[in-house]
């Protein structure tokens, strides 16, 4: 891998592990709001965003760069004062993720990209249970006419 190809591959690697932090953060926020009935998938999605930070984190170290850490906490994109609401914040952080994701799949190359285009397609999957529909292209938020107006990750 050239020097470009490397910084590229690891900018877009702390960009998905940056918006993995967000990720585990914004779910503690939705565990506290949400139904019973949802609990469950809840807890699976934290612990799917807890394991893909870990195995980013391990990826960056490889390329020799120090993982970017996370923050004390983070801005959500609105109140979250139910359970509704907190729905709406888990599909939110779902299209975060498959955005970051879907540039890591632009910079990375072989078993990187595969990693970062399932990532990118289990994102987009937990997006539509979560908001009963889906995107025409998870992860571009340019060509989705649902997509939110903030694609920046800072759940």
């Amino acid at each position: 891998m050239s020097g470009a190809a490397r910084k590229a591959t690891v900018t877009a690697l702390q960009a998905a592990l940056s918006a993995e932090h967000a990720a585990v953060y914004g779910y503690g926020v939705v565990g506290g709001r949400i139904g019973e009935k949802q609990r469950s998938e809840a807890r699976a999605a934290y612990q799917a965003h807890r394991a893909r930070r870990d195995t980013l984190a391990r990826e960056v170290r490889d390329l020799g760069a120090e993982p970017v850490a996370a923050s004390a906490a983070y801005a959500l994109p609105f109140p979250v004062p139910d359970s509704a609401a907190a729905v709406r914040l888990a599909a939110e952080l779902e299209d975060r993720v498959a955005g970051v994701y879907s540039d890591l799949v632009r910079a990375a190359e072989g078993g990187l990209r595969g990693t970062a285009a399932e990532a990118l397609r289990e994102a987009a999957v937990r997006a539509v249970r979560w908001r009963g529909e889906s995107v025409a292209f998870p992860g571009l938020a340019e060509r989705s006419a649902t997509a939110s107006a903030s694609a920046a990750p800072t759940a």
